[in-house]
């Protein structure tokens, strides 16, 4: 792969800019200012991080850890650049190209999570688990729609993702123009598919990441050849992919300490003794042991410094400090491990993502686990989680009853006519246009896919209002 094609500014729909004279803003520059004037963008206020229904007004949504993971991914963007500028690591690549990278992933951060269901990760299981019970039971005209419906298709539906789905809103979903949704850079776009393999292709025992997940739709597979196709890359992962995932790491690994100390999952003393653990400390290189212990101590000196000064809340204090430490000292080590790997990134045979090999990867290893254990399994998420999926489960009962026969010579009830009014009508001239001229199979998955467009493009309050209306509850 190479720069002057990975950093294509070409659209899907090209266009003769009036203007062009007076707007001097790059075509990348252009796509921010596309983003963050969406209204897919500013739904990402109400959607879940990682505690559904929160009535928290700290606790992270969407829109702030999508804010966060983009200054983050900048931030990296400028690093490397930089680095491969400065020590010559590749004379293709130019200063104008540093600017663009640093463009590209700041939008890219913005809209990796826009495709995301209500209720965080938890809705992508939620609607996953919901089709691999319930598909093998529907029908269409008699016939198991499993009978009817291509392996990959149905795949689709039983591996379904939010990464995928946010390069079909921003490519077709989101209707600012005309059909080609937001009508993004191939550039942005392609950094934006982190797994450039479709349903039947995920193999999450191949040693490589970008085999791990789904990454985008049949419905989408035109798209993504272009994307591939302008951008050079041919099924492997765009180089600034790896940039974009390491922030997001960094971002809600972060984050998901603080948010979990404010919420009282987690205190001062009890992040010091799991960061501290003998246990941990023993499976580590004495390199390694080194530095992740300089970082642990960084804690409890921060802690001491805030009694010193005489701060209010010294605990917080602490934990809030050194969660920015922390994102300086893993920024670092993402820069090492990407300008490391640099060949093996840009020939598309890099298998893991940035940490792997650095001397922070214990941190981001131990803050994972951390998180894990004292927020994801614990019993007050499990009933916001419980809550979530209840009312995700109750509208895929009854929109997908609905949807199997809407557009079809087949009669549906007056309630499910009605429930087919609810959906956007943006939404149904998307299927509309994708299901002209397709044969019967193709367009029941495209009437499933309705389903799964409309509910992904709720917030968190909107699914619950709406499940509370169609129930009769005050």
């Amino acid at each position: 792969m190479n720069w002057s094609e990975l950093l294509c500014p070409d659209r899907i729909r090209s266009y003769a800019s009036a203007s062009s004279s007076t707007d001097l803003r790059s075509e990348f520059e252009k796509d921010y200012h596309r983003i963050i004037g969406s209204a897919s963008f500013r739904r990402l206020q109400d959607k879940t991080q990682v505690f559904p229904l929160d009535k928290s007004d700290f606790i992270r949504t969407r829109l702030t850890h999508s804010m966060e993971v983009s200054s983050l991914a900048r931030s990296l963007g400028q690093n490397i650049s930089q680095y491969i500028l400065l020590n010559g690591k590749d004379d293709s690549f130019t200063r104008q190209m540093q600017s663009d990278v640093c463009s590209i992933v700041q939008c890219a951060g913005l809209i990796h999570d826009i495709g995301n269901p209500p209720f965080g990760h938890f809705g992508e299981t939620t609607i996953r688990d919901w089709f691999r019970q319930n598909l093998p039971r529907l029908t269409f005209e008699g016939k198991p729609i499993c009978n009817i419906l291509s392996p990959q298709m149905i795949q689709d539906f039983y591996h379904f993702e939010g990464n995928a789905q946010a390069l079909r809103l921003v490519t077709k979903l989101h209707f600012l123009v005309d059909e080609n949704g937001m009508n993004l850079t191939y550039a942005l776009l392609n950094t934006i598919i982190k797994y450039p393999v479709s349903s039947l292709e995920i193999n999450k025992n191949s040693g490589n990441i970008k085999d791990k997940k789904l990454g985008y739709f049949y419905a989408d597979r035109d798209v993504f050849e272009k994307i591939q196709r302008a951008t050079g890359a041919n099924g492997r992962r765009h180089p600034l992919c790896y940039i974009l995932e390491a922030a997001d790491d960094i971002a809600y690994l972060t984050a998901d300490i603080e948010d979990a100390f404010k919420k009282g999952f987690l205190t001062y003393r009890l992040l010091l003794e799991e960061l501290r653990s003998e246990e941990v400390l023993r499976r580590m290189l004495p390199e390694e042991q080194k530095t992740y212990l300089a970082m642990a101590d960084n804690l409890q000196q921060r802690y001491e410094k805030a009694l010193a000064r005489n701060i209010y809340d010294p605990e917080g204090y602490a934990v809030s400090n050194w969660v920015v430490r922390v994102q300086g000292f893993l920024i670092s080590c993402a820069t090492y491990g990407f300008t490391r790997n640099y060949q093996a990134i840009l020939d598309g045979t890099y298998t893991t993502d940035l940490f792997s090999g650095t001397i922070g990867s214990a941190l981001h290893d131990r803050l994972g686990d951390i998180a894990y254990r004292h927020v994801f399994v614990s019993r007050p998420i499990f009933k916001l989680e419980i809550s979530a999926a209840t009312v995700l489960e109750f509208l895929l009962d009854k929109f997908t009853a609905a949807a199997i026969n809407y557009d079809t010579e087949n009669r549906l009830t007056d309630v499910q006519e009605k429930l087919m009014t609810l959906i956007s009508d943006n939404y149904k001239a998307v299927y509309r246009r994708q299901a002209e001229g397709k044969g019967p199979q193709e367009k029941l998955y495209l009437r499933l896919m309705l389903v799964t467009d409309y509910i992904c493009g709720m917030t968190d309050s909107y699914a619950k209002r709406l499940y509370q209306e169609i129930n009769g509850i005050d």
